[in-house]
């Protein structure tokens, strides 16, 4: 019995070698799992099941089952929308490749309101909330059962015995300590709940690699948030080995809410197979007319979406790239991105945190500071507390403000979002934000990291090997 089971292993072992070998993005990686699978296969078939795939089975064929309805309704999204589009010739050509990778064009009157720290997020969440009249699409990768937690559970509560449709939506495994009596208070109340459900279909039984990380919010289909930020209590800075957070969102208000909404939606019906009925009449912010777009990565695209997008960002930059990553571990293509930016003379500012959640993406983080040195890039470390926020100024006009964290995972495996406004005033408030986070920080010299002892730089490089699976 023992014999046929191991032979049955090396047999499943080598038909997922030839699976490696045909799929695997990278030939380093293809040839690591081959060779794995072919002489370990009692260990490396179960973590190929779980790790070996980067691009997301069966969206297409969700689609198919109720295509025409979805035509019908992307249709009417795209036609609502037409008034608000921002023509060809008044965009940078830099735009052109972001509108293709998002498939969604700038919109123009829009509003966009930074929102720094969990308070000012959750406060302005929380009265949107409140004043919702018709449906919430409430979305997020992670929720606690804390006092935060039951802040958000109460308001959706509230808002649905007062009739007003409740669509909560969140990630297994960010949301994996979420206790099920949480969930069923809400649905007890009308609250429509799902997780994500990325093992759904027979291909994905065994993807739980693939996580849905955005964290979206719309009301009525007129105001909108997407930032950083989860819902949990070390969100307010409530947890002392991390306080104080630093963290950032944004309350959008305008056309481009219909965007953020299409794609809550399109989330929604990956989990649940339903599409509610929604408003897709954009109403343009009062007094403000921001430009600004939706930009969604996942891994269902042919195109690794995120990486391209952020390699396109730093290309357009002429005078200034300020970015912020809690979790600094680029690729080979945005570390060129990064090269060329500085050799052209860019303020290249990277701000990370100086407070680790994750030792081994913490000192990854390192590896790829070193390799930037004598380059002028200017690398921070933020002091008071973990830095999670995951923004982006590029010259002084372009900001994002979003859930993709500058990695792997966030590059190719994730569902991520994040809010591209382009608008002078915007990008100034944002300045500002940076300029006091800097104000809060240590440089980091990368030369500095040569006196460091052997066993750092083992841990440093061990955690690099280690970075596309963080």
């Amino acid at each position: 019995m023992i014999a046929w089971l191991v032979t049955a292993f090396y047999v499943a072992g080598i038909v997922a070698a030839i699976d490696a070998i045909m799929t695997v993005r990278t030939a380093p990686g293809a040839i690591a799992w081959s060779v794995s699978l072919v002489s370990m296969p009692i260990l490396a078939l179960p973590a190929y099941l779980v790790l070996g795939r980067s691009k997301f089975e069966g969206a297409l064929d969700a689609y198919e089952e109720r295509k025409d309805e979805i035509e019908a309704t992307m249709a009417e999204f795209r036609k609502s929308l037409e008034p608000w589009n921002v023509p060809a010739g008044e965009r940078n050509a830099d735009y052109a490749a972001v509108r293709k990778l998002s498939h969604l064009d700038m919109t123009r009157g829009n509003r966009a309101e930074l929102l720094i720290n969990g308070e000012a997020t959750f406060d302005s969440i929380l009265a949107g909330v409140a004043q919702a009249q018709d449906y919430i699409l409430f979305q997020f990768y992670m929720f606690h059962d804390d006092g935060l937690g039951r802040r958000v559970q109460q308001a959706l509560i509230e808002r649905a015995k007062a009739g007003v449709r409740v669509y909560m939506l969140y990630d297994e495994i960010g949301s994996g300590g979420l206790p099920s009596t949480y969930v069923e208070e809400l649905r007890a109340a009308g609250v429509e709940v799902s997780a994500f459900k990325p093992t759904q279909g027979a291909n994905n039984r065994f993807q739980l690699n693939f996580r849905n990380h955005r964290k979206m919010v719309v009301v009525d289909g007129v105001t909108g948030w997407v930032g950083g930020h989860n819902v949990g209590d070390e969100y307010l800075g409530l947890d002392p080995d991390l306080s104080p957070w630093r963290d950032t969102h944004v309350r959008l208000d305008g056309p481009v809410v219909i965007q953020l909404q299409v794609l809550n939606l399109s989330d929604w019906y990956w989990a649940t197979r339903e599409l509610p009925a929604v408003n897709w009449v954009p109403r343009a912010a009062a007094g403000s007319d921001m430009w600004a777009t939706i930009v969604p990565f996942a891994p269902t695209h042919r195109l690794e979406t995120a990486g391209l997008f952020f390699v396109a960002a730093l290309n357009s930059a002429r005078q200034r790239i300020w970015l912020s990553a809690p979790y600094f571990v680029p690729d080979e293509a945005v570390m060129k991105a990064l090269e060329l930016a500085a050799l052209r003379g860019v303020d290249v500012r990277i701000i990370t945190t100086g407070k680790a959640d994750s030792w081994p993406v913490y000192l990854a983080a390192f590896h790829y500071i070193d390799q930037l040195r004598d380059l002028g890039i200017q690398f921070f470390a933020y002091q008071p507390g973990f830095l999670h926020e995951k923004v982006m100024l590029v010259d002084s006009d372009v900001a994002t403000v979003g859930t993709p964290n500058f990695d792997n995972r966030s590059f190719r495996l994730n569902f991520e979002v994040t809010a591209l406004i382009a608008d002078p005033a915007f990008a100034s408030e944002m300045e500002a934000m940076f300029e006091e986070d800097f104000a809060h920080a240590v440089p980091i010299d990368p030369d500095s990291l040569d006196k460091k002892p052997f066993w750092w730089h083992l841990g440093v490089n061990l955690s690099r090997l280690a970075a596309p699976v963080l």
